[in-house]
C-alpha cells in the first residue's frame, strides 16, 4: 500500500481498507488487510490494543479526515496487548494442521509414484509381480479414499510426483476413483478403475518417444499414436488384469458421441468405468499437455470440457467431477470478493464453490502464508479465476502456481479407537 498513512483507531468507521501490523496468529480476522464492514469490526480492532491503524484510501469507499503520519521507524515497534492466547493457539495449530496435511499427502504421493516406478520396471520382467504390486497400491488407495465421507483434493508441489509418465497415472487413477466414490460405484469396480487407470497409456511404452513428443504429428504419427490402446490391451492382458481392468485401458479416449477411438464406440457401449477414465484423463491432459505453453489452468479446463465438449462424455459423470473438484479446482489462481489474490490448493467435497486458497499477504512470510478455507469464511468468495499472465511478479514468486498440475487426497483424521 504505497500511499497508506495511519489514523486513529477512534477515527475508524466502515468502509475504511486497514491494514494490520501483526502477525496473522495475533488477531482473529480471516487476513491481515480487509475493508471494515461494520461496528462489530471496529471494536475487535481496538480490542486489539492498537492507537493507530495503517489504511488504503484507494481501496477505501470512506476516508477518515483525521490521522497522524507514519511516526519514524523506530517509533513502529509500539507495543501491542498480548493477544488473547486461545486466538493464538487456535491460529497457530491451524497453520499446522494445514502444513501437517499437505506434507502427509506428498509423502504418500512419492511413495505412490516410487511404487509406480517399481511396477513400471516390472511390467515385461515381472509381470506378475507388476500386477499384484500396482492390485496392493490400489487397495490401499481405494481404502484411504472410502473410509471417510469427505475427501480433500490438495494441489501438490511440482517436485513431489516425480516423471511425467508417473504423476499423470497416479493423477488419473486418484481423481478417477475418486469420482466413482462419488458416483457410488461398488468398491471393486472402484479398485479395477484405479488399476486400469494406473496402467491407460502402459500401451505408449511400444511407441517411440520422438512420435509422441513431436509438435506437430503428421497423419501417420496420429494413428500410431492411437495404437497405444491396443497395444496397451496386449501388456495388460499379458499382466492378468481383469476384463474390467482392460476395458478402461482399450477405451479411456472413447467418446459419449462416437467420435473417440478406436472403435467409435457410443454411450452405453462404453464401459461405466472407461466413461469415468476419459472425463479425468481429458482433464488432465488439458492441465499438463505435452506443450505446458498450451496448458489451461485447472478452472479453464473444467469449464471448456463442460461449456465444449460435454456431449463428448457421459453428462451424468461430468456433471459429479465439476462437484468433486469444485467450480475453482486446485491449481486455479483467484481473486476474492475482498480483491485479495490467491492459489487454490484443495477442494472442499460437496462446496464446489468454497476450497481452500492460500493468500497472497507480502506482510506475512511465504513459509507462513496464510491458507483460507472459504467454507468457514462466509464472508468471502471467489470473484474471478486468473491467468498467471494477469498477476505481478511477485505475486506470481509468492503463490508459486504449479508449472505441472498434480493431486492426491487426504481424508479427516480418525478418532482414536476405544
Amino acid at each position: 500500500m504505497p500511499d497508506a498513512y495511519y489514523v486513529s483507531v477512534d477515527d475508524l468507521a466502515p468502509g475504511v481498507y486497514v491494514h494490520l501490523d501483526m502477525r496473522w496468529v495475533e488477531h482473529n480476522f480471516s487476513l491481515n488487510s480487509f475493508k471494515i464492514k461494520n461496528a462489530n469490526q471496529i471494536a475487535q480492532i481496538k480490542a486489539l490494543g492498537l492507537k493507530r491503524i495503517r489504511v488504503d484510501p484507494a481501496r477505501s469507499s470512506f476516508v477518515p479526515e483525521r490521522y497522524t503520519e507514519p511516526a519514524a521507524v523506530e517509533d513502529e515497534s509500539e507495543s501491542h496487548p498480548e493477544p488473547a492466547r486461545h486466538i493464538v493457539q487456535e491460529r497457530q495449530e491451524f497453520v499446522e494442521q494445514q502444513r501437517a496435511a499437505l506434507d502427509a499427502c506428498e509423502r504418500s504421493l512419492a511413495e505412490a509414484a516410487g511404487t509406480l516406478r517399481d511396477i513400471n520396471a516390472n511390467i515385461h520382467a515381472r509381470p506378475e509381480k507388476a500386477r499384484e504390486d500396482a492390485t496392493e497400491l490400489v487397495r490401499l488407495m481405494v481404502q484411504t479414499i472410502l473410509r471417510d465421507r469427505d475427501v480433500a483434493i490438495h494441489l501438490m508441489n511440482d517436485r513431489a510426483g516425480g516423471e511425467e509418465l508417473y504423476f499423470h497415472a497416479l493423477n488419473v487413477s486418484v481423481l478417477a476413483m475418486i469420482l466413482a466414490k462419488e458416483l457410488g460405484m461398488p468398491t471393486e469396480d472402484i479398485e479395477q478403475l484405479g488399476l486400469g487407470c494406473l496402467f491407460h497409456d502402459v500401451g505408449k511404452t511400444a511407441i517411440p518417444d520422438r512420435v509422441l513428443r513431436v509438435p506437430n504429428q503428421t497423419r501417420a504419427e496420429i494413428n500410431l499414436v492411437q495404437q497405444h490402446c491396443a497395444y496397451g490391451l496386449g501388456i495388460g492382458t499379458k499382466l492378468g488384469l481383469t476384463r474390467q481392468a482392460l476395458e478402461v485401458i482399450m477405451q479411456h479416449h472413447e467418446c459419449h458421441d462416437g467420435t473417440g477411438y478406436p472403435k467409435h464406440l457410443i454411450g452405453d457401449e462404453i464401459s461405466p468405468l472407461a466413461r469415468v477414465a476419459a472425463i479425468v484423463n481429458t482433464y488432465d491432459n488439458h492441465c499438463n499437455p505435452k506443450n505446458l505453453s498450451q496448458a489451461l489452468t485447472p478452472y479453464e479446463a473444467l469449464s471448456h470440457m463442460y461449456a465444449h465438449e460435454r456431449h463428448r462424455f457421459d453428462l451424468n459423470y461430468l456433471s459429479t467431477f465439476v462437484r468433486c473438484m469444485g467450480v475453482y479446482p486446485p491449481g486455479t489462481l483467484v481473486r476474492l470478493s475482498d480483491d485479495s489474490i490467491g492459489l487454490v490448493v484443495a477442494a472442499n467435497f460437496g462446496m464446489p464453490l468454497r476450497p481452500r486458497i492460500l493468500i497472497f499477504d507480502p506482510s506475512v512470510p511465504k513459509h507462513e502464508a496464510t491458507v483460507l478455507d472459504l467454507q468457514k469464511e462466509p464472508e468471502l468468495s471467489v470473484k474471478a479465476s486468473l491467468r498467471p499472465g494477469e498477476i505481478g511478479v511477485d505475486v506470481y514468486e509468492y503463490l508459486s502456481p504449479r508449472a505441472h498440475v498434480t493431486y492426491f487426497f487426504e481424508t479427516p483424521k480418525q478418532p482414536p479407537s476405544r
